[in-house]
């Protein structure tokens, strides 16, 4: 049993921190390293039962003397949001979550590990009990604790599991204090883990009940496909993603997910967008063993990041410069194939009336801009020019991939045109091939033939059930 101090100390924390991720500050790290070999001999004995190690041998998981009766329960062992855990499992679970971790962050599957982690398991007092990380220094390396309820939500089992692996990585081969990780990191980095390699095939639960001697556990999964960042995009279409100061400086009920998960929705895409960056995981790793030299997160990080970021304010406008640029690429609000190639086609053409003699009725048809470049005068060609320019550009965050660059390249065609229409406007210090004879508006006309012959190329390329109205109806908002 520890003692009762310690165990105050412990609860007067819980105030200061994070409810999941607990750390002591310098003076309690030299009380708890003076308490905590007598802690271990008490509750890591062999005489306790219930305990596993995990395959490197790392992680140590101690089961409580008795099982929480909330694990029981029906609306507990049924309810896919929850862990029931068992010390086998929680031990192949650990394993699992680090070889995840070390594959995001760039870490050699074989590199040592430096500190021991023990899990410990106590009873549950209530579904959404706090998780607590002890850090303790013992001679030249680190030992952590983790106090773990033994019914707990996946979302804050992963995010422990990932919280305390940073920390062990973080103060490998330091012997003055620990390192302090920002919030930011643990979250985003455990959002991609739960995406990455699938949240229900990392954490192991108690079976749900057995059937003719076979444990059957209930998981509730959904296939992403190709996007890892899919459940981001949907939170962040109801909420603005929060600044890179908000992201410092998360409040509790941001950290519980109590704001509807816009704070860890927003980690995940910063960790993602740096990790994306050339050298990211190199640059994150350097940040984390540089945590336990300074006494704030933000000088460590500067440092690491200092090619990509000279100030804070840079780092400021390039998050901002990611969060445009994520929602421009949501794919989620992409047109179908069929639906593209008919956008296209109602933007390159011109609806016109016609005619057959002075006193018949209008007739409506459309024409293509070739023809209204051929035939319409300045006055009426260029507000027609100007709007097909800006639906074009509006196009390219739509269309379908395999037409988003010709979309693009029809944009550029015809906003050379209109600049070289407009005297106000600076033009490139070229002249056109002496022998080609052609004024602008034959040039264009050619660039635009061009392309429309990609552009049926492309789209005979596509598959002919992607180009169904039912396909169209379903996917053009």
């Amino acid at each position: 049993m520890k003692p009762p101090s310690n165990c105050r100390m412990v609860e007067s924390l819980n105030r200061f921190f994070d409810s999941t991720i607990q750390r002591f500050n310098p003076s309690a790290i030299l009380l708890f390293a003076l308490l905590f070999p007598l802690a271990t001999r008490a509750q890591f004995s062999p005489a306790e039962t219930g305990s596993a190690n995990s395959t490197s041998g790392q992680f140590v998981v101690i089961g409580g003397e008795s099982v929480s009766q909330l694990a029981s329960l029906p609306a507990i062992a049924t309810n896919t949001a929850l862990v029931r855990l068992d010390p086998a499992l929680l031990a192949v679970s650990a394993e699992r979550l680090k070889q995840s971790l070390r594959r995001q962050l760039g870490i050699a599957q074989s590199a040592p590990w430096s500190g021991k982690i023990f899990l410990a398991l106590h009873p549950a007092r209530s579904p959404d009990e706090d998780v607590t990380i002890i850090s303790s220094r013992f001679g030249d390396g680190w030992n952590y604790r983790v106090e773990l309820p033994d019914v707990v939500s996946r979302v804050r089992l992963s995010r422990a599991l990932t919280g305390v692996q940073l920390l062990e990585f973080a103060n490998c081969g330091v012997k003055s204090r620990s390192a302090d990780i920002p919030a930011w990191l643990t979250d985003g980095l455990s959002q991609m883990l739960s995406v990455s390699a699938g949240l229900s095939e990392n954490i192991l639960s108690l079976p749900d009940k057995v059937v003719n001697e076979v444990e059957l556990t209930k998981i509730d999964a959904v296939q992403r496909g190709i996007d890892p960042l899919a459940s981001v995009r949907q939170i962040l279409k109801n909420s603005p993603a929060l600044t890179f100061e908000q992201l410092s400086w998360p409040d509790d009920a941001q950290l519980s997910g109590a704001d509807g998960g816009t704070y860890r929705a927003s980690a995940q895409l910063f960790v993602s967008s740096l990790l994306g960056l050339r050298d990211g995981p190199a640059q994150l790793r350097a940040m984390l063993q540089d945590l336990p030299q300074f006494y704030n997160w933000q000088t460590a990080f500067q440092k690491a990041f200092h090619e990509n970021f000279s100030t804070p304010l840079d780092v400021e406008k390039w998050w901002a410069l990611q969060v445009v640029g994520f929602a421009a690429r949501d794919p989620g609000l992409r047109w179908s194939p069929a639906g593209s190639r008919e956008r296209l086609d109602a933007i390159l053409s011109v609806p016109v009336e016609m005619r057959d003699a002075s006193n018949s009725l209008p007739v409506q048809a459309d024409v293509s801009l070739q023809a209204a470049i051929r035939n319409f005068d300045a006055a009426q060609l260029t507000p027609i020019l100007q709007v097909k320019s800006r639906d074009l550009a509006l196009a390219r965050f739509y269309i379908a991939a395999p037409l988003a660059a010709l979309t693009e390249s029809y944009r550029r065609a015809i906003q050379d045109y209109l600049d070289g229409q407009n005297p106000t406007v600076p033009r490139p210090a070229k002249k056109p091939p002496a022998s080609s004879g052609k004024n602008d508006a034959e040039r264009t006309v050619e660039k635009l033939d061009a392309l429309d012959q990609q552009r049926r190329a492309i789209e005979d390329g596509i598959k002919p059930d992607e180009l169904t109205p039912r396909n169209l109806n379903a996917s053009v908002p």
